[in-house]
């Protein structure tokens, strides 16, 4: 069995799908559905059963026999200011779970975030030296890959374990995610209500590594289907691009969607990171060698299931 935390989310419930594409449904979901809108996500996936997050704790699954865990679940509001909340929910939670995983030598792969490497003014390489995270969410996924890699040094793990750093994820099935959803997605649905596209004022200036969803897949399959390579790792594209893009990939398609920029708000001053680059060198020595999506390919991929579908894999 393969346990997906978060397989109702917007990375999680891909996974799911990636899984299924390579013969597997023997997959426990694990997340929550207070937000009910979620379930549209696991209605073309196929999964063995589903469990609330409050319902699944250590004992249960004692008996699953489970061959892996992907842990997508978390708090990933970056405006959230509970640190406390946050710090238990994805810190403590994800450890307890991790040492599970590593006593019965259970397969674990874990969702961490660029946003480690705070403003990047040290670049995006994954080494401690070039962290500092800007607010408490970027804090917990920065303590637990801390917390995994003095593990690593001190040749504590024995079974694979593997921690993608996710840089600008877009694409199908983050519609739940309301203001947190990728600027393709608002920017499309603006379109449709026949708005303008609105940009923050200077947005040509902030570059940004935008990932679609179909290349993350990618690279879980490939740690999935290689169980000798572990470490954590950059998951992007190495190629930086404005939000500017976004907008014009659109625009090819939508031909009369205009362009409006608007004020850059107050709240996210001093938290918002201008230029992201993921550095592959380390992924690619693992061999991980597919090609990666540019934005003007993936946002346009992405319209097309946003167009059919309303964002929703079919």
């Amino acid at each position: 069995m393969i346990i997906v935390t978060g397989g109702a989310g917007f990375i999680g419930s891909n996974i799911v799908r990636g899984l299924n594409n390579l013969g597997i449904d023997d997959i426990l979901i694990v997340d929550n559905l207070k937000n009910a809108s979620k379930h549209k996500n696991l209605n073309r996936i196929n999964f063995k059963d589903y469990i609330d997050k409050e319902d699944f704790n250590l004992e249960i699954i004692k008996d699953m026999k489970a061959d892996a865990v992907f842990h997508q679940g978390a708090c990933s509001d970056t405006m959230e200011m509970d640190g406390k909340y946050m710090m238990k929910n994805n810190y403590e939670y994800t450890k307890n779970l991790f040492h599970f995983c590593l006593d019965r030598k259970i397969r674990f792969l874990y969702a961490s975030s660029a946003s480690v490497y705070g403003n990047g003014e040290n670049g995006f390489e994954e080494n401690e030296k070039n962290e500092y995270p800007l607010n408490v969410y970027a804090f917990s996924k920065y303590q637990f890959d801390r917390y995994v890699n003095k593990l690593f040094r001190e040749n504590r793990i024995k079974s694979q374990v593997v921690g993608l750093r996710y840089f600008n994820v877009y694409g199908p099935q983050e519609n739940h995610k309301g203001r947190m959803a990728s600027v393709a997605f608002h920017l499309f649905n603006q379109i449709k209500a026949g708005e303008k596209m609105k940009i923050f004022e200077g947005s040509e200036n902030f570059l940004r590594d935008f990932i679609h969803i179909d290349d993350v897949v990618s690279v879980n399959n490939f740690f999935f289907n290689n169980e000798n390579k572990s470490g954590i790792f950059n998951c992007g594209t190495g190629k930086a691009e404005s939000f500017v893009e976004i907008a014009k990939a659109l625009k090819e398609v939508y031909t009369s969607a205009e362009i409006e920029y608007i004020e850059f708000p107050d709240a996210l001053k001093g938290k918002y990171q201008k230029f992201t680059q993921a550095d592959l060198k380390k992924l690619k020595d693992m061999g991980y060698d597919k090609p990666f999506m540019n934005v003007n390919t993936g946002v346009k991929k992405y319209a097309e299931v946003l167009e059919k579908s309303g964002g929703y894999y079919y």
